[in-house]
């Protein structure tokens, strides 16, 4: 769990930065850099989500995750959660609140290395992968906070909730995961981000609801060994 408390500190301490010097800095160099950081999540949401090996299970696995998330309105729950720690923070400015913690919440946990790196950290304790995350996440955090205010400060608490039971379950889980099923898991957070990455641009008065996709970054654990069985039976 250690690496999940590095991630987290790296995220506050890269978000106090971007706002102590948003005063400082003009909208218009923010909104670039933003814009850059848009592409490069979604160049790396592409980079894990062509190494999919089975794109039946890449789409099934979004649609019933995507349906899942919408039932459990985890979408809604998000802002709610975002809106409600907005709430408590009555003499702030944090006009962007809700939609700075949203997109944070994200971006940090959603993805390969998250994914690859909280399996690996769970079960041989090699951090390697989230330290490598964190310095990433510390300069987007520096970017987000700029941009987006002390929301983005907040999203800590769902790397702790998401990353920290993802390290935990990895140790319960991974007798009964193989390589392909990491893969693909991947490669749902990969897709997901693309989303993100596309959102952050803000070309369409349309948001993609990429927190409704949570779920179908775990449907892979379920799906190919289902997958697996019945190929088995049939033959």
């Amino acid at each position: 769990m250690i690496a999940v408390f590095v991630n987290m500190a790296t995220v506050f301490l890269g978000s106090l930065i971007g706002i102590f010097f948003r005063s400082k800095i003009k909208q218009a160099y923010i909104d670039t850099l933003i814009s850059a950081l848009a592409l490069i999540t979604i160049v790396i949401g592409v980079s894990s989500a062509i190494k999919t090996t089975d794109f039946l299970c890449l789409i099934i696995c979004l649609v019933v995750g995507t349906l899942t998330g919408m039932l459990l309105k985890l979408s809604d729950r998000l802002d709610g959660a975002g809106d409600f720690i907005k709430s408590k923070l009555p003499k702030m400015k944090n006009d962007r609140f809700t939609e700075g913690f949203v997109s944070a919440c994200i971006l940090f946990c959603v993805g390969s290395m998250t994914i690859i790196g909280s399996f690996e950290a769970g079960i041989s304790g090699n951090y390697d992968i989230i330290f490598a995350k964190s310095a990433l996440d510390f300069v987007s955090s520096m970017m987000f906070g700029a941009s987006m205010g002390i929301g983005v400060t907040f999203s800590v608490v769902f790397i702790l909730l998401f990353q920290g039971g993802l390290t935990l379950l990895a140790g319960v889980v991974a007798p009964f995961l193989g390589n392909s099923v990491i893969v693909e898991m991947s490669a749902v957070g990969g897709t997901i981000l693309i989303g993100m990455g596309i959102n952050m641009l803000d070309i369409s008065n349309k948001k993609i609801a990429v927190a409704n996709m949570f779920p179908a970054v775990f449907m892979p654990i379920a799906y190919i060994p289902l997958c697996h069985l019945i190929t088995k039976v049939l033959n």
